[in-house]
């Protein structure tokens, strides 16, 4: 099985008064048709390494292939539209435009790869009914509850039907039902073809991927177990 995401000696400083070592010589391969939990303390460099993984930041040193393809940082057009077509991206937050409806959060991100509204808009509709939102297409994302307003944020990551998706914390901001349920989602979104990395602190959630990674000192450490049948 081709590793679709490939971690080679990457080191991502920062600095500040004094330069903090975030990640320390990262090297690990990411595998299609896997989930990935990734677990660590906070301050570990969950939230740093999946910015790396998803080309908005860039690190110190080392280098990132995805799909074979070495990643140069300079590229920022080529690799805008490698996030694009590739990346599917879900955040904590879940960053909708909170004055645009539920189908317009969903298909602004179709735009982004070509101008067809129309197939924009055929694929928002069935992500919607996929994730039972029928009801609340045409409602104001600021009109949405939690668990509503998440599932938005997965469509959006899914309308481009990325290969690889990242999810950051996810659910950090639900209660424990709703996030049963998100999770619920994003472990049906598996298929041979796709990689999935999501980053959590409830051990629980971790359990469900296929592999738990933890991020120790700038260190992956690799944790192998059976995925939690749910």
């Amino acid at each position: 099985m081709n590793n679709i995401i490939v971690l080679k000696n990457v080191v991502k400083n920062y600095n500040s008064k004094k330069k903090v070592r975030v990640l320390n010589k990262l090297n690990f391969s990411f595998k299609p048709g896997k989930i990935y939990s990734l677990m660590g303390p906070s301050g570990s460099g969950k939230s740093t390494l999946l910015n790396l993984l998803s080309l908005i930041d860039t690190p110190t040193s080392g280098n990132i292939k995805i799909s074979n393809h070495l990643i140069d940082y300079k590229s920022k057009s080529y690799n805008d539209n490698l996030r694009a077509r590739k990346i599917g991206i879900i955040y904590q937050d879940n960053n909708l435009l909170s004055d645009f409806t539920t189908i317009e959060n969903i298909y602004f991100a179709r735009l982004s790869i070509d101008e067809n509204k129309n197939k924009a808009l055929i694929d928002a509709k069935k992500l919607i009914r996929r994730l039972g939102l029928t009801n609340r297409q045409n409602h104001l994302a600021s009109e949405l509850s939690g668990g509503e307003m998440q599932r938005v944020a997965i469509a959006r990551a899914l309308i481009n039907s990325p290969e690889i998706i990242l999810a950051d914390e996810p659910t950090g901001s639900l209660d424990l039902k709703n996030a049963k349920e998100v999770f619920k989602i994003l472990i049906k979104l598996k298929n041979k073809n796709r990689l999935i990395i999501f980053a959590t602190h409830n051990r629980f959630f971790a359990n469900m991927a296929d592999c738990k990674i933890e991020l120790i000192s700038g260190k992956i450490k690799k944790t192998t177990n059976e995925r939690i049948k749910y």
